[in-house]
This record gives C-alpha cells, sequence and structure tokens, in this order.
C-alpha cells in the first residue's frame, strides 16, 4: 500500500494527500509550495513576518519604514507605542499571496499557514488584517496554527469568503478541538480539515516542556478521530509530526486519515529558504543535536538545533524594525531579560542573555533552527557527496518519494557529478 491509493477530498476536488507544513520565516517558500502545487498536493506558505519576507524578495522597504517610525523607542524598554500600520500589514500580506498565487500551475492547492502567535502588540486587529487580505489576495485555504485564537472565525465571518477559503486548525489534544468547536458551531462553520500535530513535529510544540515525550501521535489521532465519530462529524484528519517515510504516510492514510502534513524532509530541499550552509547543518544532525527548550518567548516549548545561532543570542531588542511577537501592551520577556542582563553585567564581561531568546531577529536571520525529531534522519534520503557534503534534493523528489515509496523505503535523488 503507497499514498498514491488515497486521495484526499476537500470541497469536491481532489488532492494527492501530501501538505507540506508552513515553515517560517520562508522556509516554506513561494517556490516550495508551488511545487506540491505542480504535483496535485497542498503547500504551504507562512505569514510569520510578511513585511520582513516582502522586502527580501521584492526589495520593498516595510520594515525600514517602521524601524524610522519608532526609532525613538530603540534604547526604551517600553514598546507599548510601537505599533504596526495595519495598511502596511495588509500590503505586505497582499503582496506576497499573490505573487504566489499568480503563479499556480498544477491541479493542487496553497494554503497560507497563519501563526496566530504573532501577536504584533495588537493581536486581533493585526489578525484579522492578516487572514483578510490573504482572503482577498486568492489564497486556497487558511491553516490557523501556534496559539488556537477562539475568537479568530469572529475576525472573518463578514468576509465574502469566509465559507468558500478552506480553513483549517493545528491541535494536539481533544481537549483543544473540542473548545474550538464550541465556537465553531455557534458560527455555523466548521474547519475544513483537522491537523493533529503530534510532539515530534518542529518549532513551537502543542505540549508541555516536561511531559512532551509522554504523548505519541498515533494516540493523539485515534483519540480524535473517536472524538469526531462520537459527535457525527465528518471532517478531514490530518496527521503531522514524525512522519518520514512514505509508508508511514499510507498507514496513517490506511486508518481513515484524509492526508499527512509533513515538512522536516523539505527543509533542506532545493526550493526551502534555509541558506545552503544551514542545510548542510542539518544534514550533519545527529539525534543528540536535536533539543525542546524554553527559550521562545510565546511560552511554548520549542524544538531546534542545538547549535542554532539564536540559542546565543545576545542582542539588543529589534522591536522597532520586526516586533511581531510583542503582546498586546508592547511586552516580551526577551525585552525583560535583555535589559536585565545589562543592568548586571560587570565591565569587561561578555553580555549574556539567559532564558530567552529573540525569535523575532533570529528567525528572520535564519538563525533559529528549529527542526522536528526525525531531522537526525535526514542523512537517509540523499547522497554524500566527494566533498563529504550532502547533495540537495528537489521538493519534487520528496514529494514523489512519499507518494509512491513502499515498505520504508527511501528513493535517493539521482546522484550528481561527485555524488
Amino acid at each position: 500500500m503507497k499514498v498514491d491509493n488515497f486521495r484526499l477530498t476537500l470541497g469536491g476536488k481532489e488532492y494527492v494527500p501530501i501538505i507540506i507544513g508552513g515553515m517560517g520565516v520562508n522556509i516554506s517558500t513561494t517556490e516550495l509550495a508551488l511545487a506540491a502545487e505542480k504535483l496535485g498536493g497542498i503547500g504551504h506558505i507562512s505569514d510569520a513576518e510578511n513585511g520582513y519576507v516582502c522586502d527580501r524578495i521584492f526589495n520593498t522597504s516595510f520594515v525600514s519604514r517602521k524601524r524610522k517610525k519608532y526609532a525613538e523607542f530603540i534604547d526604551n524598554p517600553d514598546k507599548s507605542k510601537v505599533l504596526f500600520d495595519l495598511a502596511e500589514v495588509e500590503a505586505a500580506q497582499k503582496k506576497y499571496v499573490e505573487h504566489t498565487i499568480s503563479q499556480k500551475t498544477g491541479n493542487g492547492a496553497i494554503f497560507l499557514n497563519c501563526m496566530e502567535k504573532l501577536t504584533m502588540n495588537s493581536s486581533s486587529p493585526t489578525l484579522k488584517v492578516r487572514l483578510r487580505a490573504a482572503m482577498d489576495a486568492g489564497i486556497d485555504g487558511l491553516t490557523l496554527a501556534a496559539g488556537l485564537n477562539l475568537r479568530t472565525l469572529d475576525l472573518i465571518q463578514d468576509h465574502p469568503r469566509f465559507n468558500d477559503v478552506k480553513i483549517g486548525i493545528i491541535i494536539s489534544s481533544v481537549r483543544a478541538l473540542s473548545i474550538f468547536l464550541k465556537r465553531a458551531v455557534r458560527l455555523n462553520r466548521l474547519p475544513d480539515y483537522i491537523i493533529v500535530e503530534g510532539p515530534l513535529a518542529g518549532g513551537h510544540l502543542g505540549f508541555g516542556p516536561d511531559d512532551w515525550h509522554t504523548f505519541d501521535l498515533h494516540t493523539i489521532f485515534t483519540e480524535v478521530a473517536a472524538f469526531l465519530k462520537q459527535e457525527g462529524l465528518d471532517i478531514p484528519l490530518i496527521p503531522a509530526g514524525g512522519i518520514f517515510t512514505g509508508t508511514d504516510a499510507a498507514e496513517y492514510l490506511q486508518e481513515g486519515a484524509g492526508a499527512v502534513q509533513v515538512a522536516t524532509r523539505f527543509a533542506i530541499t532545493r526550493e526551502a529558504g534555509l541558506p545552503a550552509n544551514v542545510k548542510q547543518q542539518y544534514l550533519s544532525a545527529e539525534e543528540e543535536d536535536i533539543v525542546i527548550n524554553m527559550a521562545s518567548t510565546t511560552g511554548y516549548p520549542m524544538r531546534m538545533l542545538r547549535q542554532s545561532p539564536t540559542l546565543r543570542y545576545a542582542i539588543k531588542p529589534n522591536c522597532e524594525g520586526l516586533g511581531y511577537l510583542l503582546e498586546n501592551g508592547g511586552k516580551c520577556t526577551y525585552i525583560d531579560a535583555y535589559y536585565k542582563a545589562l543592568a548586571e553585567k560587570k565591565p569587561g564581561e561578555p553580555l549574556v542573555v539567559e532564558e530567552k531568546t529573540c525569535l523575532c531577529t533570529g528567525m528572520a536571520k535564519y538563525d533559529c533552527w528549529t527542526c522536528g525529531h526525525t531531522t537526525y534522519r535526514l542523512k537517509e534520503t540523499t547522497n554524500r557527496l566527494a566533498d563529504g557534503s550532502w547533495q540537495i534534493p528537489s521538493a519534487e523528489d520528496i514529494f514523489l518519494d512519499y507518494q509512491h515509496s513502499t515498505d520504508h523505503s527511501i528513493k535517493l535523488p539521482e546522484p550528481e557529478t561527485g555524488a
């Protein structure tokens, strides 16, 4: 049995049941999402730090304009007045989404991963603009991630595409799902798909820092499936986190999953946004290099490579230009940690900021190497080159391997010269 024996049906349309997860900041690039769409699957882009991403891609100046506007607060730990211009947020979102959607050539779809914990010092207004602008720009689907804001649907319920755009949520427990569904039922707008993310996923985790290892994806998936059956709800379930081979995926599809979401193996493809040297770090990683920490200012645990430069950051907060993780009122635990360290620093000693890191800058500079647990297995999926480095596969190589492989086999890309 293989993945290609199954299809995901959403809104009467069939897709190859492979979804590439939304990895930010701009790791899931336009090119990566389009690779899945071309092959009949679903690709995500991420709207994490959308202004910064637009500046990199289109040479716009969203970040510099914001930094200039709030320059007087650079040395002030009080960031309460550092706010995003909603018109700028809307413009960046539309520009990026339209750029991606306009290049579709296949029978698949492009979804947007919307990280709800990007509170941007004004959580509801900025989230509302991000969602509505993406819908205006023609996005095929919205995946609500990292936060499960129970009022999110309220923000778009009067949009003309409220019942047209596909809406999905990422959850890690029946409890989280049941809470969300209560509000969705009141609005008569159930999610079109549910992504069940297990504890082996990359980035932020929906589990406690000390008990994540007591959970497993299959158990959560089974519990959620039973809950939906009990409630009489027929909503496609999409497991995610640790699905490394096509056979892993096919086993879930045989058990009733609508599709699978995968990301780790695509993070090191040619189309992914990570710099070439960072992709080599992922490919060379061993299992002991993969750690879970509480360095994120969101309060959620994160899985990343221990070599991540962001874990050694002692940089001044860049909230004037970025500031995507500022809580309402301008608070951020990294700001607190930075200024505490600065006050306690003794002359001649280096500045050391403990416990928290500046995620906004770290993710923008590709210094925050978030990863799935199976990252240490990436070396199994490609060829070693003569110089000791690893061959970088294409997204098509990985997608087709998931779609057609059997018996937990992994088809390596065609060797390059010197492999």
